[in-house]
């Protein structure tokens, strides 16, 4: 049996606009499910109400009627109304973090043996190494997020701030000036602090 991936991957470079796409069906979803079942507390039936056929307005209604389905007297439990709502806030924060990182110009550094590097087409921190790195180096390496890619001949992870809080734990990758990778990126604007 095959299943659909419908998983929006943040290396897609239309990630924004798929989720902001998704999170339109999500919003308008909640209004309709909001709609409806203020319509049936008033009416006693979902049929009548705008944007819902008749057919789909008839299975609401008896699903509604139905004990078997749920407890609650209305054709949306308040569950789907409340699980729809977390789903539109995740995604949200999701879009405002690829924003962020879209914005944001991460910087690569030099180390002792090879260099780190900005692969911004591929959305990858890469490392590049002079020689092979030891099987001990390998396993942090693999410890800390990073893969091998034969097709880069990188070390390489999603790039992301938590690429560059890995890289602060694996010594052998420090940058030459001593200091850490997370020091060399720039630093998000901080937030203003909302009116109470």
């Amino acid at each position: 049996m095959s299943y659909k991936n419908n998983a929006i991957s943040s290396d897609d470079p239309k990630a924004i606009e798929k989720l902001t796409e998704k999170l339109q069906k999500c919003e308008e979803l909640q209004t309709l499910m909001k709609k409806a079942n203020a319509h049936y507390k008033k009416y006693g039936t979902v049929k009548g109400c705008e944007g819902i056929s008749d057919e789909k307005a008839e299975n609401l209604d008896m699903s509604a009627r139905s004990v078997h389905y749920h407890w609650e007297k209305q054709p949306f439990p308040s569950y789907h109304i409340t699980n729809n709502g977390a789903e539109i806030r995740r995604i949200k924060k999701r879009i405002e973090n690829l924003e962020a990182n879209k914005n944001t110009e991460f910087v690569g550094w030099k180390f002792n043996g090879g260099e780190a590097v900005i692969n911004e087409d591929k959305n990858r921190l890469q490392l590049l190494f002079d020689e092979k790195p030891s099987k001990e180096q390998r396993e942090t390496l693999k410890a800390n997020g990073f893969r091998w890619a034969p097709s880069d001949a990188a070390w390489q992870r999603q790039l992301n701030p938590n690429a560059f809080y890995a890289a602060n734990r694996i010594d052998f990758i420090k940058p030459e000036n001593g200091e850490r990778p997370t020091d060399l990126q720039p630093k998000e604007p901080k937030k203003s602090e909302p009116e109470r």
